[in-house]
């Protein structure tokens, strides 16, 4: 028997974007699998009658649904879809005990209970889904998109392979054995202690104050979810960030195995200077099929595409033609 968690929902706008008047918003929940309640906005754009076709949003990675995943969900509703973009589970306003906690069975789970939700509404055509995963969640994205059929159409947009990145350290710097160890070493550590504390200590989210010698990717988070472009409350990247234990399966796994069976569409989007473009460039490498596109975004980093940046660099008009090909 499912049964939902009562959640307390915050109802005034505490977006980091501004509200759209073409489209309706209130707030859904829904349950996983697993029995953790989720927490979601829910778009629909005015003036509509019949089924719709809607796309589920979640990412970045450590970020809130108040901050990109939400900019996509309103502008794609005001494009005509049904849209929700939810807090994955054990943060934001989503359920789940402990806090600040994930892994990636649950995070592709909660891809697909987002899925399992619009399929039974009533103005949406269970047959016309798509998925956006933004960030590490464009990694689940594709996760998902290898196991869930009902998953029509996928967009990943400055995607990383959190499982590389756990694995392998950024730009594959730490792929040895001996490195890998350390890692180990020091995670396994801090499980003894955060068990003899009665509870889980916290990462820390992107540092603050900014090092004077930070590297740019560094820097370009700092930009996006320290300042009052990105900064909201409920981010973990904006606070104290994740558990430390919590990447220790992500660590011991590797997303995308099946990625050559996805026969749905998959477009992948990636700004050309940034730090992390060499995961969409690689894992697109994995993809078969002449329904599978790779846009290369000129000059934006990698959170220019969480809300645009100074140029308007998110592809709204080639999200909206994608879906509108392969959802119909």
């Amino acid at each position: 028997m499912m049964k939902t968690e009562e959640l307390t929902l915050t109802q005034e706008w505490d977006k980091t974007f501004s509200k759209s008047e073409k489209v309706d918003h209130s707030k859904v929940t829904f349950v996983n699998h697993f029995g953790i309640t989720l927490a979601a906005d829910m778009y629909v754009p005015k003036n509509t009658n019949g089924k719709l076709s809607a796309i589920a949003v979640s990412g970045p990675f450590g970020a809130c649904k108040e901050q990109a995943s939400g900019l996509y969900a309103q502008t794609m509703a005001e494009r005509g879809f049904l849209t929700i973009a939810f807090d994955p589970s054990f943060t934001g306003e989503s359920g789940g005990f402990p806090r600040a906690m994930h892994s990636p069975d649950i995070d592709v789970e909660d891809f697909q209970a987002a899925v399992d939700y619009l399929s039974v509404q009533e103005n949406v055509d269970p047959e016309r889904i798509g998925i956006i995963g933004i960030c590490g969640w464009g990694g689940m994205a594709l996760q998902t998109a290898c196991i869930d059929t009902r998953i029509k159409a996928t967009v990943t947009s400055t995607m990383y392979d959190m499982s590389r990145v756990a694995g392998n350290g950024y730009f594959d710097s730490s792929d040895s054995k001996e490195s890998r160890k350390t890692a180990r070493e020091a995670i396994n550590k801090q499980r003894t202690e955060d068990y003899r504390n009665g509870g889980y200590a916290l990462a820390g989210g992107v540092v603050d104050p900014l090092p004077e010698d930070a590297p740019f990717f560094v820097k370009d988070y700092y930009d996006y979810y320290k300042t009052d472009r990105g900064y909201h409350v409920r981010s973990l990247n904006s606070n104290d960030g994740w558990a430390m234990q919590a990447g220790t399966s992500l660590a011991n796994t590797r997303l995308f195995t099946y990625a050559g069976e996805i026969d749905s569409a998959v477009l992948m989007i990636h700004g050309e200077k940034a730090h992390s473009c060499y995961m969409s460039q690689d894992a697109f490498k994995l993809l078969k099929g002449d329904n599978k596109e790779l846009l290369i975004i000129p000059d934006a980093v990698h959170t220019d595409l969480y809300d645009g940046g100074d140029n308007d660099y998110i592809p709204f008009d080639k999200l909206e033609s994608f879906f509108n090909e392969y959802l119909n």
